[in-house]
């Protein structure tokens, strides 16, 4: 019998799994559908410049974490696999183009200078131009930008080659990985669950780990539990340009542009509460595509060759559930990263296995708790 089962075969149940199967743990791992092809792969990949301070809140302290470990796994995973993440400290842009927008975002580029992040001022537009030619003449030379800020640690990763060097490494440890296997309950007594119930068996494991990111509610209810995570659509679109177009990430608000090596730039992202309904639309897709060649005309040089949507799983208080269920000996959570998923993977898959394999957690995690 495995030491663990692992619910959910995205960045967090693959990151889990990767860190225990390295610390000697025999896993399962469990998808309901195609690995790692939930919202994981339709994210964007940014890491978030970490803070550089011990006095700051623990979801910043864990991202910090894992921007640092984001570094030593693309290492590991290339030299494991031979697949590279696409790992790239390129440097982010935040801009605001309305005054209020830019007053919001000066506090919150205040906050993160205070934090311990690198944060230089740009001289709006202008600015922008010096370091990206391509930027719009327009909005340059009109003021037509109120703010802006680079972030130079501002990273990023491919997150499909990523899945894929982590499923690789995965399978290299002997993990064992069922796609298709679509756990509609767990069973539970005398305060442990007894096994992982799909429609053709039963799966059972000493200890049991439910990353299902959006669909975590569905699992939890068979065992009484209620977090309130819920999917949010984010809509996609991804550029092919004849040349490199763009060199930073680029922000404003919640929406991006990040510039690939191979002259690819991806385009993100709406936030919809619309269930779980993946489709997107034409009204979505027209806001990206506006948004995109309003900064950078150039890309109407380029062509879209793919557009598509992902469900993030929002928990209600903006804070993922890592963690013990109370009631039961030998289930844990990993879910609600919302948009934080792919660049907290490392760090949160660190903390669960040292709560799992009964060591102290590197991170105070209380806040982070599954009864809060």
């Amino acid at each position: 019998m495995p030491d663990c089962a692992i619910l959910g075969g995205g960045v967090i149940g693959l990151s889990i799994a990767y860190e225990l199967a390295c610390h000697g743990q025999d896993v399962l791992l469990l998808e309901r559908g195609e690995l790692g092809r939930e919202a994981s792969w339709a994210g964007a990949g940014i890491l978030p410049a970490p803070t550089s301070r011990d006095e700051v809140p623990v979801w910043k302290k864990l991202q910090a974490l894992s921007f640092h470990l984001h570094k030593s796994w693309h290492e590991r995973l290339k030299e494991e696999t031979g697949i590279d993440n696409g790992y790239l400290r390129c440097g982010g842009i935040h801009l605001a183009r309305e005054v209020g927008e830019a007053a919001a975002l000066r506090a919150d580029m205040a906050e993160s200078a205070a934090d311990g992040v690198e944060v230089q001022t740009l001289e709006a537009g202008p600015g922008i131009q010096h370091l990206e030619p391509t930027f719009s003449r327009e909005l340059a030379s009109a003021a037509g930008v109120a703010g802006a800020f680079l972030l130079p640690a501002e990273s990023q990763i491919r997150n499909p080659h990523h899945l894929q060097a982590l499923a690789a490494a995965c399978r290299r440890r002997n993990v064992r990985i069922v796609e298709q296997a679509k756990v509609t309950r767990l069973a539970s007594q005398n305060g442990r669950v007894e096994g992982a119930v799909t429609n053709s068996k039963t799966y059972q494991a000493d200890a049991y780990i439910i990353t299902s990111g959006a669909w975590s509610d569905e699992l939890l209810s068979s065992l009484g539990v209620k977090l309130s995570i819920y999917p949010v659509r984010g809509q996609m679109l991804l550029y092919e340009c004849p040349r490199k177009q763009i060199s930073h990430i680029i922000n404003e608000g919640p929406r991006y542009l990040v510039p690939r090596a191979d002259n690819f730039v991806l385009v993100g992202s709406t936030e919809e509460d619309v269930g779980f309904d993946k489709q997107t639309t034409a009204g979505g897709l027209a806001e990206l595509r506006q948004f995109a060649e309003e900064l950078f005309p150039c890309l109407r040089e380029g062509r879209i060759v793919n557009s598509w949507a992902g469900l993030r799983p929002h928990a209600v208080d903006g804070f993922p559930y890592l963690g013990p269920i109370s009631h039961l000996a030998n289930c844990y959570v990993a879910a609600g990263h919302y948009r934080a998923g792919l660049s907290t993977s490392p760090g949160t898959a660190r903390l669960m296995r040292q709560m799992i394999l009964g060591e102290p957690t590197e991170l105070d995690v209380s806040e982070f708790r599954v009864d809060r």
